[in-house]
């Protein structure tokens, strides 16, 4: 047999068993069939073979990001961006603000994404006056850059329904000031309200989710798992099917049965509909029933079980009780979903525990393999429990990296137990790492030498324990996210027989120094046994 492409003279990173560092590697198709030497390699080469001298480059599995939001990524990229060097303060805000509204019909909603009030010279929020100054014929909205607070203008609080005399939904807060007012500012779910009506066409989220997936591929994630996005669930995963079907969306995708709007409903309407985790094929598949329990580790609104180190008074947000989570997520468990929920305080990581013991003692089933996705402040004892109810952590290092300043701030000592990938690959629980984006930039070279250096991007440590090596990194971005949706024998290691999801590096990883990880780059990105980046041009044999 002859291949179709043959990798020689590289530093293959297998992510085996063993953890295997090889030379060579042969693709037939979207296969893997063979692994070796390079001169091993050879018997492979044909007239027609793609042969690629990688020089003692790095070859790695296709990177698996087993937690971001591909439609709110892509639609972020429809708006205003409150990130770059061209961003300095809110007038800078304001003025990208006026240029979007001048071209954007009246009545039609004006966004801005990644906002972080630390990070402009004023260090505060806009206020809905000074939206309204920028127009009041287009509702507006500015997304905090954890996705889970916002501040709207006076159009946009009428488009949504909120007024002074409403009242604080379940899990959220409407802010007022003084004299009862709406500030502008949502909190939560009340934040999460609001894109009922702010939500996007199917065409907008068409182009949304092709302009995302490109921009993963160019940064080696071949697979991703989908933790939901704003608006109508059922909706956005049909056009995000369609997209796979079409080939707009190029990356595998495991889509979480989740919304940042209305998880509830989107759940038990798959429930009902006979949808069950692991429909589908290896381009798309269904994932878990996920809620939300809490809030953004960097609001701070998570739940904490002791008050946070900068507010004695705050303890965070819940969106359910227990009662309600061991209803919803325990009935999509009886009915064969894969659970899990967003729970980054203890607090609100051991209410996502509890739930899970009720739902295995109740309907006891094998391998289930629920989830917590983020799991940000992870204490010893819950991390016993994690073990004995074989619950798959999904955490994210590159918060450490972006937002570990404002941990040592809001949570002081237990940045120690935050994300402790240390931790859990020491008591063999399995962690695949993530990285939330748009919440924090989706390259996951990032993500890895965050957890190799355990360093602020200020440079201060973070749980300094919590350090793990290069090759571990690597496997958490790989193969564990490919354990994460029962895939592991499909992908996440280069293995004969396995999918040929792989990536080339432009210099090696396991030689560089580790301070200089995230330099790294992404020459080439194969998904399937096809090329789809090559950003410079390979030695061809």
């Amino acid at each position: 047999m002859k291949a179709d492409i043959v990798f020689i003279d590289g530093e293959v990173i297998t992510v085996d068993s063993k953890q295997t560092i090889l030379e060579g590697v042969a693709v037939k198709g979207n296969i893997i069939i063979s692994t070796g030497t390079s001169a091993e390699m050879k018997q492979f080469i044909g007239n027609e073979t793609k042969v690629i001298d990688l020089k003692g480059k790095s070859l790695i599995p296709g990177f698996i990001d087993a937690h971001l939001h591909l439609t709110i990524y892509g639609t972020n990229l429809l708006g205003v961006s409150c990130v770059g060097p061209h961003i300095r303060s809110l007038d800078d805000i304001f003025k990208e603000l006026k240029k979007k509204a001048e071209n954007t019909s009246v009545g039609e909603w004006v966004r801005a994404w990644g906002f972080n009030e630390h990070e402009v010279e004023e260090k505060r929020f806009p206020t809905k006056e000074e939206l309204d100054a920028v127009s009041t014929s287009h509702p507006i909205v500015i997304i905090r850059t954890c996705n889970h607070t916002s501040i709207a203008n006076s159009k946009a609080l009428e488009m949504g329904g909120f007024t002074k005399q409403s009242r604080n939904p379940e899990g959220g807060i409407l802010e007022k000031d003084d004299l009862g007012e709406l500030t502008g500012r949502l909190i939560e779910n009340a934040h999460m309200k609001l894109f009922t009506v702010a939500s996007y066409s199917d065409e907008e989220l068409k182009k949304a989710m092709k302009l995302a997936s490109d921009n993963f591929v160019r940064a080696g994630i071949t697979s991703v798992h989908d933790a939901g996005g704003y608006g109508s669930g059922p909706d956005i995963l049909r056009v995000m099917q369609q997209s796979v079907m079409s080939g707009d969306i190029k990356v595998r995708v495991y889509a979480m049965i989740g919304s940042l709007t209305d998880s509830e409903t989107f759940i038990q309407k798959m429930v009902d509909a006979g949808v069950v985790t692991g429909m589908g094929n290896s381009r798309f598949k269904i994932g878990p029933a996920k809620l939300f329990t809490d809030g953004s580790s960097t609001g701070p609104t998570i739940a904490t079980r002791e008050p946070y180190d900068s507010d004695a008074g705050n303890k965070g947000i819940l969106y359910y009780s227990q009662d309600q989570l061991n209803k919803i997520l325990g009935e999509a468990h009886k009915k064969g979903f894969q659970i899990t929920a967003h729970a980054q305080g203890d607090q609100a990581i051991e209410m996502v525990l509890n739930c899970i013991e009720n739902a295995v003692n109740e309907h006891p089933r094998d391998n289930h393999r629920h989830r917590i996705e983020h799991a940000g402040i992870a204490s010893p004892d819950l991390q016993k429990r994690m073990k004995q109810l074989n619950v798959v952590i999904v955490p994210n290092p590159a918060f450490m990296y972006v937002n570990g300043d404002s941990y040592l701030e809001n949570y002081g000592d237990r940045v120690d137990i935050m994300y402790p990938a240390r931790d859990y690959i020491d008591a063999s629980i399995p962690s695949a790492f993530a990285s939330d984006a748009p919440v924090v930039f989706h390259d996951p070279l990032l993500g890895i030498h965050a957890a190799v250096n355990r360093k602020t991007k200020s440079g201060q440590v973070v749980g300094e324990r919590q350090v793990i090596d290069i090759l571990e990194a690597v496997k958490a971005y790989t193969w564990m996210g490919a354990y994460a949706s029962f895939e592991e024998q499909n992908k996440g290691s280069i293995e004969v027989g396995k999918l040929a999801d792989l990536v080339v590096l432009n210099e090696s990883l396991l030689t560089i120094e580790k301070e200089k990880i995230k330099d790294l780059q992404v020459e080439m990105t194969v998904i399937d046994g096809e090329i789809l980046i090559e950003k410079v041009a390979l030695h061809l044999v």
